[in-house]
């Protein structure tokens, strides 16, 4: 009896090291490999994605919430300066109205987000799934309607919600 309690000691110790070697090794490669930050980081901007707060505030102030939505991005990479990056949305949004087929066309020919190519349909999401800003436009604002241009870290964007379910 002694014996076969000790063996099952000794698995049970044995897994729990594996498990946490493993827990390390996951974690760890989410990590940052160098402390510099890129030359396009906008950090002036505090919508960070996993600011633990915010996400569940918005969770819990959107609890049963799903939204679709569309954007356009125009990044950092692609612009001469935020100002003029925002004038040019603001342009587009003069110029699309609040007609979803003018804003997916605009979308695949402007966007500098992979979505480009879905006419910068994002599909449906939670609350707390995107940056602060985007959400809080996103569940607060009205359907049917271009939003922007918003800021974030990833640049500047038009935002037209399609779709929103859930308790208002």
């Amino acid at each position: 009896f002694f014996y076969s309690l000790k063996q099952n000691t000794m698995i049970s110790m044995n897994f729990f090291v594996v498990l946490c070697i493993a827990l390390t090794s996951a974690t760890m490669a989410f990590a940052p490999t160098s402390s510099a930050s890129p030359a396009f980081a906008r950090s002036q901007i505090n919508t960070q994605k996993y600011n633990i707060l915010d996400v569940v505030g918005s969770m819990v102030s959107n609890f049963g919430k799903k939204a679709k939505c569309s954007h356009i991005l125009i990044g950092p990479r692609d612009w001469e300066s935020e100002e003029e990056a925002r004038e040019q949305l603001a342009r587009l949004k003069a110029e699309i109205g609040n007609d979803p087929e003018k804003f997916a066309q605009a979308a695949s020919r402007i966007s500098g987000c992979p979505s480009a190519k879905k006419g910068g349909d994002l599909g449906e999401f939670g609350p707390g799934q995107m940056v602060k800003n985007f959400d809080k436009v996103v569940f607060n604002e009205d359907v049917g309607i271009v939003h922007g241009p918003i800021s974030t870290q990833f640049g500047e964007h038009l935002i037209l919600i399609t779709e929103r379910s859930g308790k208002e």
